[in-house]
């Protein structure tokens, strides 16, 4: 989170420098020039606005939407072991043991999987730590699944289950199993880094349009330059924070739904 906030400081900082460059390069051209500044000057500071307002509000809303989505498919995967550990019910009575501890179990793992970092190559990049801890989490919920499986497998072959159960338990087993593979490809669904790029570098430079508009003022004006700053880089700083969750203030914590479940299994 420290990252996070230091990223949002260096890009608000970057704002004013370039509202300063700016600035001088306006007052030099005033200085060699005292009939103004250069003619369409207003009208490339709109087009860079105006484009920058169009990307803020499609990386904005498609962050949003992907956010919303690993959301849901918290509760979906909690939903379907739920299911699956229900179903267990219908297979006989020895066979049960076993595979209900190992549903405990894998439902801790996967509570415990997604808490504290997001998966994804580009949050390794913005945080680098905890990754060896997720992995190992990842691996062990793989290798729960296999055993359970095979479990539920041996199970269903014996001749006192019946075919109905045994058609229950695979579906949702396989539904289960499935939407692991789902979250982990939702967390790494995210734009390029060159769209981050294009967003940070297009309010750098309408920071350097508003300052060589601004230097026609006798006085240095501060107080724009900085709510400029601040209002963009804030807003850069969410849309980062909902595309990796558990980077900064945004949490997803409908995690706490497969706490919740494994709790009930007691």
């Amino acid at each position: 989170m420290l990252k996070a906030w230091l990223s949002v400081a260096v890009v608000f900082l970057a704002m004013l420098v370039c509202g300063e460059i700016g600035r001088r390069i306006g007052s030099r051209r005033l200085a060699r020039d005292p009939q103004g500044l250069a003619k369409g000057a207003g009208a490339a500071e709109a087009a860079v606005f105006g484009l920058l307002g169009l990307l803020i509000a499609f990386t904005f809303s498609g962050a949003a939407s992907r956010f919303e989505e690993r959301r849901h498919l918290v509760t979906q995967e909690a939903n379907a072991i739920g299911t699956a550990y229900l179903r267990i019910d219908l297979l006989p009575d020895d066979a049960q043991p076993e595979l209900r501890r190992l549903f405990r179990r894998y439902t801790e793992v996967r509570a415990a999987t997604y808490r504290d970092k997001d998966q994804s190559a580009s949050a390794r990049f913005l945080e680098g730590e905890n990754q060896g801890a997720v992995e190992a989490r990842l691996a062990e919920a793989a290798a729960l699944q296999k055993h359970i499986w095979k479990s539920a497998v041996t199970a269903m072959r014996r001749s006192d289950t019946k075919a109905q159960a045994t058609l229950a338990l695979v579906q949702a087993l396989n539904e289960m199993i499935d939407i692991t593979t789902t979250r982990v490809m939702a967390t790494r669904n995210h734009p390029p880094v060159v769209i981050f790029m294009l967003l940070v570098g297009l309010g750098l430079v309408g920071a350097v349009l508003v300052g060589y508009s601004t230097s026609a003022n006798t006085g240095r004006d501060w107080f724009h330059s900085i709510v400029l700053a601040a209002i963009l880089s804030m807003t850069m700083y969410v849309i980062v924070d909902l595309e990796y969750p558990r980077l900064g203030l945004i949490q997803v914590d409908s995690d706490l739904v497969l706490l919740e479940l494994r709790r009930s299994m007691s």
